[in-house]
């Protein structure tokens, strides 16, 4: 179970763990709560940092490394579900995880419908707490790398010119050479040459890799619509 015990601070703590390593998030009003998650997660070379409510938390830049949310659902100021929504909008890479000392299942099915990854009654076991954190930890790691992905991808297509951007499209869309051409009013030889600009630039080592790109980009729904 978890242990409740109580430390000089009530801060989030300097965490012995190197800068680059994930984030557990602790929002909680309750001080002995907050601490002795602080060591829990200190224990398994997370970062913990920890606030006494959402207020505090919101004002925290969103980090740059996956991380999670554990969060009390009855809060002094905005409570637990009200925050789940703003971290869903603000900081999607985040996953949250529940924790309260009353057991609610209408609550319980609001918070998990709107995307939490665990709902924990307390007092629960170190290894169920221990688990729901390294999972969301890893769904973090994995939208993180998505989100940097399509940044990638939209910094590339930045750099196209606009007749490259239409020669992109339309040769992703599945007409030939010619007939891109003859959509665009140029020659089938300035195409291909639009074309390997196109490759070059976007870093695409195939046309399916191209129309995957375009798919991620969303400019393939741009097209038929």
């Amino acid at each position: 179970m978890i242990t409740l015990t109580t430390r000089n601070t009530t801060h989030s703590s300097a965490s012995r763990a190197s800068n680059d390593a994930p984030i557990v998030f602790v929002v909680d009003d309750d001080v002995s709560v907050r601490e002795s998650l602080e060591l829990r997660i200190e224990a398994e070379g997370w970062r913990p940092e920890t606030f006494a409510s959402a207020e505090e938390f919101l004002a925290r830049p969103r980090p740059l490394v996956p991380s999670c949310l554990v969060l009390d659902v009855a809060l002094p100021d905005v409570n637990g579900l009200d925050l789940q929504k703003r971290v869903a909008v603000d900081r999607s890479d985040m996953p949250v995880i529940f924790i309260t000392g009353h057991g609610d299942v209408p609550i319980t099915v609001q918070a998990m419908k709107a995307g939490a990854i665990e709902f924990l009654t307390k007092p629960f076991r170190d290894d169920v707490l221990v688990s729901a954190i390294r999972h969301a930890l890893e769904r973090s790691q994995r939208a993180l790398a998505r989100e940097a992905k399509i940044k990638a991808l939209r910094e590339s297509y930045g750099s196209l010119t606009p007749r490259e951007r239409e020669v992109m499209v339309l040769v992703t869309s599945g007409l030939l050479n010619k007939q891109v051409g003859g959509e665009l009013g140029i020659s089938e030889i300035t195409v291909k040459a639009h074309r390997g600009q196109v490759m070059r630039k976007m870093r695409a080592d195939s046309l399916p890799a191209l129309v995957n790109m375009v798919a991620n980009l969303g400019l393939a729904t741009a097209l038929t619509a």
